[in-house]
């Protein structure tokens, strides 16, 4: 995106969610949940967990060192039965599934550059901590905010994830009995010169029993979720809705379609809104910056437009395996910046330190919260209290850029 999305009088932005029994996100779940049960018991554990389910089965592969035990299989069927793939009539069961583990050892050409870094390689003195630690992988990381909304996320994607988890909870409060764990949503916002004016289509597509009829649910979905997310005002004799378009989704979850972790990459950021670096989060541990870094890549952001310093921004970091500064950190404002851009590079470079070992202490990323991350988005969740969510450093960003904020001038 660049500022002609502030230049344009009508441009249309979509961004999709799904539910945590889609097929993929089921297997994120799984994969984090994983992750979570190691860390719990060994913060230093390297893990690498990737899940696949199918038709009956799972199967967790990975590379992972540790030195305590956790049962996955047991994971595997607890984090499927919460999710309510409970009877096999759903398409899949967390009692009868089949469960495959097929593990091994992170390889040891990569851990050596990331428990003793280039930095500290080249220095006799190693007992620096933040440099100890190398990135695990090369790459970019990107982190984004804005202010459309509160959370200071794009608004396609914030309405999408809502909508999504007032689809789980109306299937498991028994407001919509019949509707089952697979879901999509899908929000299409129109756009004029940079500010969204109204929704111009909602996609919802959502898993039911074969009972029940397409008026019925059309109906349901319409007034119990999507008018119970969308505010009125962003809807209008215009907005078009579809509400399972094919008319009949009853195979979902793994036996409608093969899952697999790490597949639905923009749903767990920005929804299309803002670059992606190409890697996944879940089941990875905080020494992969493809994670940690991408959640201090958007503290950061966050933090510029909370402090008024611009409307937009898109922070862009890369890595180099085995080095612990990143190569280069970029930022792009889209024409919004209230001060000069070169200010605000200043500003977190001084302010923000994307060394690995700094960012896992900084956001205390050695604890199992991640699970409750792999469904709904990583960013933006007012729901939880996530350590790169907060905006902590605003108010002194915004007093060392020389601004002055209402409540200031107050």
């Amino acid at each position: 995106m660049t500022t002609t999305f502030m230049k344009s009088s009508s441009l249309f932005m979509t961004s999709e969610s799904v539910t945590e029994g889609h097929p993929d996100k089921l297997c994120d779940l799984i994969s984090d949940a994983v992750l979570d049960s190691i860390i719990l018991k060994d913060p230093m554990a390297r893990v690498a967990c990737e899940t696949m389910a199918t038709t009956g089965m799972v199967i967790v592969m990975g590379e992972i060192t540790t030195d305590c035990y956790v049962d996955i299989p047991q994971i595997v069927r607890d984090t499927v039965c919460q999710v309510g793939y409970t009877r096999a009539k759903y398409g899949f069961d967390c009692e009868t599934c089949g469960v495959i583990v097929s593990i091994k050892e992170q390889s040891p050409d990569i851990a050596i550059g990331v428990e003793h870094s280039l930095e500290t390689r080249e220095k006799e003195d190693n007992s620096n901590d933040r440099e100890t630690l190398g990135a695990g992988d090369q790459g970019m990381m990107i982190g984004f905010a804005c202010n459309e909304t509160p959370e200071l996320m794009p608004l396609p994607i914030s309405l999408a994830h809502k909508l999504c988890q007032r689809l789980s909870q109306v299937r498991k409060d028994g407001t919509l009995p019949y509707l089952r764990p697979d879901g999509k949503s899908q929000v299409t916002v129109e756009y004029e010169y940079g500010i969204p004016k109204r929704v111009d289509a909602v996609v919802i597509a959502a898993q039911h029993n074969e009972t029940i009829s397409n008026d019925v649910l059309h109906r349901d979905i319409l007034e119990l979720v999507i008018e119970k997310v969308i505010p009125h005002y962003l809807l209008d004799k215009k907005t078009k809705y579809y509400i399972n378009a094919t008319g009949r989704f009853v195979i979902g979850g793994p036996m409608g379609d093969t899952g697999l972790t790490g597949r639905k990459i923009l749903v767990d950021t920005y929804g299309g809104i803002a670059r992606h670096g190409g890697g996944a989060f879940s089941g990875k541990d905080p020494t992969k910056v493809d994670r940690s870094a991408a959640y201090a890549a958007r503290y950061a952001a966050k933090n510029i437009v909370a402090a008024g310093l611009a409307d937009r921004v898109e922070l862009l970091l890369s890595y180099a395996i085995g080095i612990a500064h990143p190569i280069s950190i970029s930022i792009e404002t889209f024409g919004t910046a209230k001060v000069d851009e070169e200010a605000i590079h200043n500003l977190i470079n001084k302010h923000f330190d994307f060394r690995p070992g700094a960012i896992i202490e900084l956001l205390q990323l050695r604890r199992p919260i991640y699970k409750q991350t792999a469904a709904y988005g990583h960013f933006g969740r007012d729901d939880l209290d996530l350590p790169w969510e907060r905006i902590d450093k605003a108010a002194t960003l915004r007093a060392e850029a020389g601004l002055v904020s209402d409540e200031d001038q107050g």
